[in-house]
């Protein structure tokens, strides 16, 4: 039987105080792993999922960072290392929120943050944890991307722009570590039921899930089952890959 196990494994998710962030903590820990629960100003959330996370018995720690500043990544590494030792799973899942306006009228400086949350934490993640990783000649680098990144709609500019740089990042990043048995890939999310829309009821959009081939919008759990996978042996012998997890509404060509 096939099992996805992560007993032993340390995994540190950043953003994992927002909506899909905090499914994906509790997934891998559910998994066996013991947890880093990143977070940048939702301290209250953050001690909430620690507690419910060692509520099932696995040990997890908070970290507050600015994953934007080098500075403070050394930082939040240097404090995890001091209690946790090893970092095996990385999870760049932090990325600055903003509003979707055409390019014309889409202030610079969102251009700036999605530089920042998507391109510069994925380098910065990267220099701060990939070195003791390629030490031990294991690792498992996931970003989370989008599915916008092959959409390129009108207003997703800023966001597409980050995220197609991450790509590129995580495509050379497999191929200059991948020696080392270190995989690195990325899974792309669609428009995903989080949370906050079964609280508002506002699970289903008609006019997305018709363009699905599924006909529905994927669930936060779907996301957190892949990056679970991704995480384990069972993906050992995957690495440079963009997974959309969005129900065929986006399908890399080769």
């Amino acid at each position: 039987m096939l099992n996805v196990d992560l007993q032993g494994k340390t995994a540190l998710i950043t953003g994992a105080t927002g909506q899909l962030g905090r499914v994906m903590a509790r997934t891998l820990a559910d998994c066996g792993a013991n947890i880093v629960v990143h977070y940048r100003g939702n301290e209250t959330k953050a001690i909430e999922l620690k507690q419910e996370i060692e509520s099932i018995g696995r040990s997890c720690m908070i970290v507050q960072a600015d994953v934007t500043q080098f500075d403070d990544v050394l930082r939040m590494r240097d404090h995890i290392f001091n209690h946790f030792k090893t970092v095996d799973i990385i999870v760049a899942n932090a990325v600055i929120q903003y509003e979707w306006k055409s390019i014309l009228d889409q202030p610079l400086e969102d251009y700036a943050s999605q530089l920042d949350t998507c391109v510069m934490q994925s380098v910065y993640l990267s220099k701060a944890f990939v070195p003791a990783m390629i030490e031990r000649k294991q690792g498992r680098v996931i970003g989370i991307n989008t599915e916008c990144s092959m959409q390129n709609a009108p207003g997703q500019s800023a966001y597409v722009a980050g995220k197609r740089g991450m790509d590129g990042i995580y495509r050379v990043l497999a191929k200059e570590i991948g020696a080392n048995q270190i995989t690195v890939n990325q899974v792309a999310p669609g428009w995903t039921i989080s949370e906050n829309d079964r609280e508002n009821k506002t699970e289903h959009n008609e006019a997305y899930e018709q363009s699905v081939p599924l006909k529905r919008r994927g669930t936060d759990q779907e996301i957190a089952n892949v990056v679970a996978f991704l995480a384990s042996d069972l993906a050992s012998f995957i690495t440079g890959a963009y997974i959309p997890v969005n129900g065929g509404n986006v399908m890399p060509a080769i």
